[in-house]
């Protein structure tokens, strides 16, 4: 800006105040680099009121805005990009006719925190700068100029009915049904407006990561319908000047390593609520995920990594589809012994087809006990294995304290009897206790890495398998049928399959009871302490081994008392015989 002394110098005309109000009003009008570094000002929580002077990474974030009609911003905590979007805004209801721009975050209040920086900002701007209010309060801003900026929560509805010149998603990862509010509201910028979307990750397979895989990829996310292809602009941590290792290494003591991964490091996979690390799913899918060998089935989805392998045993656990078109059915088969992943089946097909082809393929793999999940249309599959007389079909009580994997069909015992709780029921009935123990496992296994898992489709479907509201369950718009089959299967493998091998084990001990037995004997011949001769006649012990021995009288030989003497003699069957 040239001085009025230099006017002087050179002898140009002498501006007036006006004249220098206006040329100023008509540079930030211009610029808006130029106006937010020289007029807004920002509230900071510790130095107060003061000066918004962007640093480098802010000014060409701001240039991005205005050079791209819609905008991704993948960026970490704490690097004032809130801050930023409310200075732009700011910048294009002054200098620009009837822009309406929409705030949307994850409640009303977040969103009322960005318009509030709003207008902050424009209350300590000078007189000449300021627009003429027509409506002013914490919600909304409006001028004269028939601009203004309104917060709105995250309802369904948000945005449907305004006609937007900029639509700013805050913490667009964490907003409730960011799908159906932008479904909504994209519509609305047909006319010409334009989007920012702005958040730290939360995990795979939301609205936000999508949107930023198709940015990265150039991917028209409308369809066609018009041109909504993303600018991606990813902010790192260690793009503010005061952030150094040190204050990184704070945000783990702080935060924990994961969540402070999320927050300053930007990564998808570590981020988010999802049932099983995201770290351990990277590993899955960069170790041990791998294409078939071979794909069967008329639509090509039974993938095949193991051919039937007759000195293994298998599991065959099939998870049935509710049959209203928005989920699929699927099974799995494993290896007892191994945990390995050995087949996969994923699609929309009939119960009678699901049920032919659960029994082709357990009969293929050695008899494999064939495991159904029972509920809702679970039964026509059920009954499709029974009709067909299928010899290793799973029969269970409803909370799997008690199997039998024993063909039960000659017993003839109805399996949909629910009356006697002592009959077992074909399959698994998925309640919420059994669906529990289903999320239990799959969690321990694949923790422990003991799951041999190969499916690059079963683990994609983990990548968007999260806790809702303490449920595990799928991200929207995905499934979880191969998760389900597959802890199904190894539910089974450890209850039936354990309990079985119990029952196997009790007979086994009871007959090695019977030959190997460690009890004393019921007889026993043992040696006497006493003499069985002596008894007493009479109250006088007397040895009574006499009465066994036959007495001699020697001839010509008498007592004087005419009792004839008696000699001991040899027993008699000891003394030769003398025949007379």
């Amino acid at each position: 800006m040239v001085s009025q002394a230099q006017i002087q110098k050179v002898g140009l005309p002498r501006r007036t105040l006006k004249d220098i109000i206006s040329e100023e009003h008509k540079r930030c009008a211009m610029e808006p680099k130029y106006f937010i570094n020289r007029y807004c000002k920002i509230q900071h929580p510790m130095k107060g009121k003061i000066a918004f002077e962007m640093f480098d990474f802010q000014e060409r974030v701001l240039q991005e805005f205005r050079d791209n009609r819609f905008n991704i911003v993948l960026k970490a905590r704490q690097l004032g990009l809130s801050t930023l979007v409310a200075a732009y805004s700011l910048w294009l209801m002054l200098f620009h006719t009837d822009k309406n721009i929409l705030v949307i975050a994850t409640k009303q209040s977040v969103a009322k925190n960005l318009v509030t920086k709003v207008r902050i900002m424009h209350q300590n701007l000078p007189i000449w700068l300021k627009g003429n209010c027509v409506e002013d309060n914490r919600l909304s801003l409006s001028f004269a100029n028939g601009s203004q900026i309104k917060a709105e929560s995250s309802a369904k509805q948000a945005g449907r009915s305004e006609a937007l010149s900029l639509l700013v998603l805050d913490e667009a990862a964490f907003i409730k049904d960011v799908d159906s509010i932008w479904a909504a509201s994209s519509l609305t910028l047909s006319t010409g407006g334009s989007a920012i979307i702005l958040s730290t990750p939360n995990g795979i397979g939301n609205f936000f990561h999508k949107t930023w895989q198709a940015a990265e990829e150039g991917v028209n996310i409308s369809g066609g319908l018009i041109n909504l292809v993303f600018n991606s602009i990813k902010l790192l941590w260690n793009v503010h000047p005061e952030h150094d290792q040190k204050w990184r290494d704070q945000q783990d003591e702080l935060l924990g390593p994961r969540l402070a991964s999320q927050e300053c490091d930007c990564d998808f996979v570590t981020s988010g609520n999802t049932v099983i690390e995201g770290e351990i799913l990277k590993w899955y899918s960069d170790t041990l995920v791998k294409d078939p060998i071979e794909k069967e089935g008329i639509d090509r989805n039974l993938w095949i990594w193991e051919y039937p392998n007759y000195t293994k045993s298998y599991v065959v656990a099939a998870d049935v589809s509710r049959g209203d078109g928005s989920d699929y059915s699927a099974f799995q088969i494993i290896d007892v012994e191994s945990l390995q992943q050995v087949a996969e089946y994923k699609s929309k097909v009939g119960t009678g087809d699901f049920g032919n082809l659960l029994v082709e393929v357990a009969t293929k793999y050695n008899d494999a006990l064939l495991v159904i999940e029972n509920s809702n249309m679970g039964w026509a599959v059920v009954q499709k294995a029974i009709e067909r007389k299928y010899k290793n079909l799973l029969y269970s009580s409803a909370d799997m304290m008690k199997v039998d994997v024993e063909s039960q069909i000659k017993r003839q015992w109805d399996y949909r009897d629910h009356t006697n709780t002592d009959k077992l029921i074909a399959g698994v009935t998925m309640g919420p206790t059994i669906r529990g123990l289903v999320v239990s496992k799959i969690d321990e296994y694949f923790r422990t890495k003991e799951m041999k898992c190969v499916s690059k489709r079963c683990i994609g479907e983990l990548f968007t398998w999260i806790w809702k509201n303490g449920r595990a369950d799928h991200s929207e718009g995905y499934n979880d049928d191969t998760i389900f089959a597959l802890g199904i299967a190894l539910l089974i493998r450890d209850t039936a399959l354990k309990l079985r091998q119990r029952g196997i084990d009790l007979q086994k001990k009871a007959i090695e009871g019977i030959t190997r037995s460690q009890l004393p004997p019921i007889y026993m011949p043992q040696r006497l302490s006493y003499n069985p001769w002596d008894m007493p006649v009479r109250g006088v012990p007397e040895h009574l081994e006499w009465l066994i021995d036959k007495p001699r009288i020697k001839s010509g030989s008498l007592q004087e008392s005419g009792s004839a003497e008696v000699k001991k003699e040899e027993p008699e069957h000891l003394m030769p015989i003398v025949r007379g």
